[in-house]
């Protein structure tokens, strides 16, 4: 058990070495050998743990989908019931987060600007980070707003979904209040949709 507890350590560490360098000088100018040096291991046992430096492409844009997806449920269950709150907290993460983070950002925005090779990586994917999410979004909806119209709520959920996505590519406001403005419309749809589920009962 030790032994499986240290190459998941040992994974994770090479990771988050390969995520701190391409934050700091993109993929393209990652190398096996700095990777190995951040993480305090040898170059082979890079290798050993991910074949190929596209090896580690894949596990860099697998650790970002589930980092946020984390995050997001995260927030969800904080606020539990308060629909409000949850939305506001949620939108205002994700909103940060991309401002901030250009891996979240590539992985949420399908953005392919540049010549970066991992970006092929983050993009392709971007349709599952944003499945992921919206499932988390149902999940926590079927809890917070029980009996409402699952049809509804899936349309408020991707519309709200797809407009915070616009605002990251293209920021009209501060963060706060384009949040906020957001987190209104989210309950909005969300309590219509209770609505409607109630009178189909």
């Amino acid at each position: 058990m030790g032994a499986v507890r240290d190459g998941t350590r040992t994974r994770d560490s090479i990771v988050e070495a390969a995520r701190t360098l391409t934050v700091a000088t993109g993929w393209d100018g990652v190398r096996m050998g700095a990777v190995a040096r951040a993480a305090g291991v040898s170059r082979q046992t890079v290798y050993n743990e991910f074949g190929t430096r596209a090896g580690l492409a894949e596990a860099l844009a697998r650790r970002e989908i589930d980092r946020f997806v984390g995050d997001v449920r995260a927030l969800l269950h904080t606020h539990a019931d308060d629909v409000r709150a949850a939305a506001y907290a949620t939108i205002s993460h994700t909103l940060t987060e991309a401002s901030g983070d250009p891996l979240i950002k590539a992985v949420l925005t399908s953005n392919r600007g540049g010549s970066d090779e991992l970006l092929p990586y983050l993009t392709t994917r971007s349709e599952l980070v944003l499945a992921e999410a919206t499932e988390v979004l149902l999940e926590w909806a079927g809890t917070a707003l029980p009996g409402a119209d699952r049809a509804a709520v899936t349309f408020a959920t991707d519309s709200v979904v797809r407009l915070v996505i616009s605002h990251i590519i293209l920021p009209g406001a501060p963060v706060e209040q384009t949040a906020a403005a957001l987190a209104d419309l989210a309950v909005y749809l969300l309590l219509n949709a209770a609505t409607r589920g109630a009178h189909t009962d």
